[in-house]
């Protein structure tokens, strides 16, 4: 499982012209599911994003997670994210999870992200979507549930 985080001041998708998520300081998630994930790959991302201390305390230094701050979560399947472009000039898809196992994951991580008691937006699985926000810093991470980064 693979995740890119930005942090942001605010954000919003909408798929077709239509708005379907919106949230105010948080962060999106642009989230890729893998075909080897399983529950401990969604323990770990959840954990992480959770607990990251990604938000400046009074001093400005990053101490504060999501839920100091009232953070919120937008959360956008990518399956781009497992995208191998080492070879050619086109890119393969073969290590992103089929769509029946990746919905499930992302609707689990949606729920227990809920769980932590913070605050979700989401996109449309499989739809195509246009994301706006406005980056705070620009601060942005790179999460790998198998460590490979």
């Amino acid at each position: 499982m693979r995740a890119v985080l930005q942090r942001v001041k605010t954000a919003s998708v909408a798929v077709s012209g239509e708005e379907v998520g919106r949230i105010k300081l948080g962060f999106v998630v642009f989230l890729g599911l893998e075909k080897e994930d399983q529950s401990d790959d969604l323990e770990y991302m959840v954990n992480k994003i959770a607990g990251l201390r990604a938000f400046e305390d009074d001093s400005g230094k990053m101490n504060l997670a999501l839920s100091d701050v009232s953070g919120e979560l937008l959360v956008v399947s990518q399956f781009t994210l497992f995208g191998d472009c080492r070879k050619g000039r086109r890119p393969s898809f073969t290590a992103a999870a089929e769509p029946d196992k990746a919905q499930k994951l992302y609707d689990n991580f949606i729920k227990s992200m809920k769980q932590q008691n913070i605050k979700v937006s989401t996109g449309v699985f499989q739809a195509r979507m246009e994301v706006s926000l406005l980056n705070d810093g620009p601060v942005t991470f790179l999460l790998d549930s198998k460590k490979t980064f």
